[in-house]
């Protein structure tokens, strides 16, 4: 039961969210997490709900009994994580103009502009430093 929820914590990791100020891919995330803490998970998180937050939760908890490789690898690759996400977030704010007038799109909507986003070449340094640190180039 446990290895199944997992599983489907890797899974979630790997999917699409709305898609490098030091973050990391989910895929790239999810592989350094089961690697580094698949034993601990097993053996301290018997039965946890594998969402991330849950599973920072009870890896939190049991930090005494987890290993020096998983404590340094998931509390790292968690944060690169949580620095992905807000750098995709920012991504409407730094490129309001490209979305609008360059793609024809709107703010509301970031993830339907992002193809035309990526493709565009006259946009600010702003707008396209968002655009790497959120992982879509």
């Amino acid at each position: 039961m446990v290895r199944a929820g997992f599983l489907l914590f890797v899974i979630a990791l790997t999917a699409p969210s709305l898609a490098v100020a030091e973050t990391m891919s989910f895929g790239d995330a999810a592989a350094q997490i089961a690697k580094a803490c698949g034993a601990d998970i097993t053996a301290n998180c018997r039965g946890v709900n594998l969402d991330s937050n849950r599973l920072k939760e009870c890896l939190s908890r049991n930090r005494d009994a987890i290993s020096a490789d998983c404590k340094a690898t998931y509390f790292s690759t968690f944060d690169a994580i949580q620095k992905r996400i807000a750098a995709r977030i920012t991504v409407a704010g730094a490129c309001r103009h490209e979305i609008v007038k360059i793609c024809g799109g709107s703010t509301k909507e970031t993830s339907k502009s992002v193809p035309c986003l990526v493709a565009a070449k006259n946009l600010t340094r702003n707008c396209a430093q968002a655009i790497n640190d959120a992982g879509y180039q």
